[in-house]
């Protein structure tokens, strides 16, 4: 089967028939129908025709060694020219989207492809579980599986000391193990596009010391008892022009509540293994493949930003001042600061001990903490350039009625007539000030941990004997007892 089309997807998502909740209600009939999912599951499908187009299939995938075609993002890249393959067709899909989709497909597809290549780790409590992984992999590129994830605990009690230790604790976990497999009992945070996947994949968080938490495995989108309970959607039904973000890209946050979910052995990589929890992150290449994905959304998605302010700038004609044209080049520091970044990982690539070629973590961790910290500047940028111009945004159903004219006259802008004018704004506000475009800027910040977990992680984890030496040796000193930088 291999590469799928965007029909297929879609219609293998409602043949599926996941437990949604949204607003009380679970949702019944065609997902593909619904008005919270049809604009997410229609921006999907379009990314599945986009890699079947005659003119990109040899961009988008690669050829598996039965002779299909899988998506490029399951493909373990072997040389530095693997990496750019993949960050160009990472962005070309980000492209669709503007990179507003978090969590379009070759993210987990990049995730699965790390674990595979890595599988032999598992070995290590069950040589059944690395070949669990091994044939979940074969599955997905042979199949063009999609995949959701979820590695955080609700946030019951977030003090710095608290551990759950009591019998029936919230967080998902162990209650059971049975011939047939583990029984999981709670909940998970937080299942972006939940339900709406073939698979979840479920994977601890770090810093664990109960054993019941410390669980890998992946189960399909249906799977009794597993239910998603889906935040309030931001496609509020309106039109593409009214929302032209929200309507197609609210990817629908969940809660995933596990009620006694039978997980079979042959979905599980580990239980109840915290050694695993953590070796899985730290000894495979995870980390780097996962955020060189991330990072090569990002720069899309700030060209798209880069692209709607300057479209604002000559629709009222304020490219002359000089506060504009300082923002706009922070945001033109911004985009050239990633792309230099993931070039930086792709040029200290190296092969790492499962032999795929690996781009190099430190120019990624800096890209993670200062993309966290910019993305924030963005919103401000935009909502201080459209000043009261974000607010005056009449909607669609006011150009087709009888004040069309009065609409037509004072909200023309100096290079635009009023219903561009308006579409331009529109797009703005829904970028940077409703609830989708707020659900943005919390999602760029908090995507691999808060800013300052961020900071930290970069500070404790970026080697800098060399240059601490090297001051060192300029002002001659020699006190190797002197405390050294990690």
């Amino acid at each position: 089967m291999a590469l799928i089309s965007g029909q297929q997807y879609i219609d293998r998502i409602n043949q599926l028939k996941p437990e949604i909740w949204i607003e009380g209600k679970q949702v019944t009939g065609k997902l593909s129908e619904h008005p919270a999912l049809k604009g997410i599951i229609s921006s999907k499908a379009r990314l599945y025709d986009i890699q079947v187009q005659k003119d990109m299939i040899d961009k988008m995938s690669f050829k598996t060694p039965s002779g299909e075609r899988a998506g490029l993002a399951f493909f373990p890249p072997k040389t530095k020219e693997d990496l750019e393959r993949r960050r160009i067709a990472i962005q070309e899909w980000a492209k669709s989207s503007g990179g507003l989709l978090g969590r379009s497909p070759d993210y987990l597809n990049t995730i699965l492809m790390t674990f595979m290549q890595s599988a032999e780790l598992l070995s290590s409590q069950d040589p059944k579980f690395s070949q669990n992984m091994l044939h979940l992999y074969k599955k997905a590129t042979k199949n063009d599986l999609s995949f959701t994830h979820t590695f955080v605990h609700p946030q019951v009690n977030r003090g710095p000391f608290q551990f759950d230790f009591s019998e029936d604790p919230v967080a998902a976990h162990i209650t059971k193990k049975t011939k047939d497999g583990i029984i999981i009992r709670g909940a998970r945070l937080l299942a972006t596009q939940g339900g709406l996947t073939d698979e979840i994949i479920v994977f601890p968080q770090g810093g664990l010391t109960d054993l019941r938490f410390a669980n890998g495995f992946s189960i399909p989108a249906n799977t009794p008892g597993l239910k998603f309970i889906a935040r309030e959607s931001f496609d509020y039904g309106k039109s593409h022009f009214d929302h032209p973000l929200g309507s197609r890209f609210d990817e629908l946050d969940s809660v995933v509540v596990f009620d006694d979910v039978l997980v079979p052995w042959e979905n599980i990589f580990f239980y109840e293994n915290i050694e695993l929890s953590n070796d899985i992150y730290n000894k495979s290449s995870f980390f780097q493949h996962t955020v060189h994905q991330v990072a090569n959304r990002c720069i899309v998605k700030t060209e798209f930003i880069l692209g709607t302010i300057q479209l604002m700038i000559q629709t009222i004609n304020i490219g002359g001042y000089d506060h504009v044209q300082e923002k706009v080049a922070d945001v033109i520091v911004a985009l050239e600061t990633m792309k230099a970044l993931v070039l930086s990982s792709e040029i200290q690539a190296k092969i790492d001990r499962w032999g795929t070629m690996t781009p190099a973590k430190e120019p990624l961790h800096a890209a993670l903490c200062y993309y966290a910290k910019i993305y924030p500047t963005f919103s401000d940028i935009i909502q201080k350039l459209g000043a009261s111009g974000l607010v005056s945004i009449p909607g669609e159903k006011d150009f087709d009625s009888p004040i069309r004219e009065d609409i037509d006259k004072y909200l023309q802008g100096a290079n635009s007539n009023a219903e561009d004018r308006v579409k331009i704004f529109r797009l703005a506000w829904d970028l940077s000030m409703s609830a989708f475009g707020t659900r943005q800027s919390l999602y760029e910040q908090y995507f691999f941990g808060g800013p300052l977990s961020l900071s930290k992680r970069l500070y404790l984890n970026y080697y800098r004997d060399d240059q601490l030496n090297r001051v060192k040796a300029f002002l001659s000193i020699t006190d190797e007892e002197e405390e050294t930088a990690e």
